[in-house]
C-alpha cells in the first residue's frame, strides 16, 4: 500500500513558477515508478511526466517538455516526488494528481495509487 500526498499548487500569473510536492508513505517508495498527472475541468486526466525508479529517466508529454520538470528523493525520510513547472500558461490550469505504479505508468489505467490532487491556476 502506498499514499501519497500532495502540496504546492496555488495560484500564479502566466510565466511564473511553482514546485509541485508529493509525500509518500510506505518503505517501496523505491519500488515504484512516480508520475504526474493533470485534469482541467470538462477534460480526461491527462499523463504530464513520470521519473523511474532510481530517478534516472524521465519522459514527458509534448505540451510540458522543456518548462517542467520532474525529480525524487528516495531517501527514506524523504520519499518525496517533485513536480518544477516553469512558464507556467493559462492551459496548465487543472487539478495535478501524483501518482505511483509499477508499470509504464502512460495512462491512468496504469497508475496504481493516486494523491488526493492539488489545485494549479494560471492566470493571464
Amino acid at each position: 500500500q502506498v499514499q501519497l500526498v500532495e502540496s504546492g499548487g496555488g495560484l500564479v500569473q502566466a510565466g511564473g513558477s511553482l514546485r509541485l510536492s508529493c509525500a509518500a508513505s510506505g518503505r517501496t517508495f523505491s519500488g515504484y515508478r512516480m508520475g504526474w498527472f493533470r485534469q482541467a475541468p470538462g477534460k480526461e486526466r491527462e499523463f504530464v511526466a513520470r521519473i523511474s525508479t532510481a530517478g534516472d529517466i524521465t519522459y514527458y508529454a509534448d505540451s510540458v517538455k522543456g518548462r517542467f520538470t520532474i525529480s525524487r528523493d528516495n531517501d527514506s525520510a524523504k520519499n518525496t516526488v517533485y513536480l518544477q513547472m516553469n512558464s507556467l500558461k493559462p492551459e496548465d490550469t487543472a487539478v495535478y494528481y501524483c501518482a505511483a505504479s509499477r508499470l509504464a505508468m502512460i495512462t491512468p489505467a496504469q497508475v496504481g495509487y493516486w494523491g488526493q490532487g492539488t489545485q494549479v491556476t494560471c492566470s493571464s
